[in-house]
């Protein structure tokens, strides 16, 4: 009596153990891209605490109400000035997913990314293109947005 009782809960152990490993080896690890874009989607903005410093000179008055909406492959920004379009496309630059492709040929690079923190750079030219119809500041900048 011992003995079948033995073998049942070795039975029952051993089938366990075989559907706890059949169950753990379907699922595959998100991305690097992946995890940054659940941080990136939704609405940014410098309301709180955020900025914008063009060559280490705070230059945050001249975009107030500044925002930027990331969506799969698309943003929105407002009162952007001639930083970027008013919406466009966007995509990942590589696989480590700390910099971005903008549309507009700006490639931008992580610094933070948070669930609340966002805070990125790139480099201008000074040319804002036709689609801005002007010239913008020249220079390296570093904004800090967030949720």
């Amino acid at each position: 009596m011992k003995n079948i009782k033995l073998m049942k809960t070795i039975t029952f152990l051993f089938t366990l153990g075989i559907l706890s490993a059949m169950s753990c080896g379907n699922e595959e690890d998100p991305s690097a891209q992946q995890l940054a874009f659940e941080k990136l989607a939704g609405s940014w903005d410098i309301s709180q605490g955020g900025g914008i410093v063009i060559d280490g000179q705070d230059a945050t008055a001249n975009f107030t109400g500044f925002a930027f909406s990331f969506t799969d492959g698309g943003y929105t920004t407002t009162n952007a000035g001639d930083m970027f379009r008013a919406s466009g496309t966007w995509e990942w630059v590589n696989e480590e997913a700390q910099e971005l492709s903008i549309d507009d040929g700006k490639t931008i690079t992580i610094i933070t990314l948070t669930e609340t923190l966002f805070v990125f750079s790139f480099t201008s030219d000074g040319n804002a293109g036709t689609a801005n119809h002007g010239e913008g500041i020249a220079g390296n900048y570093t904004i800090t947005v967030n949720k």
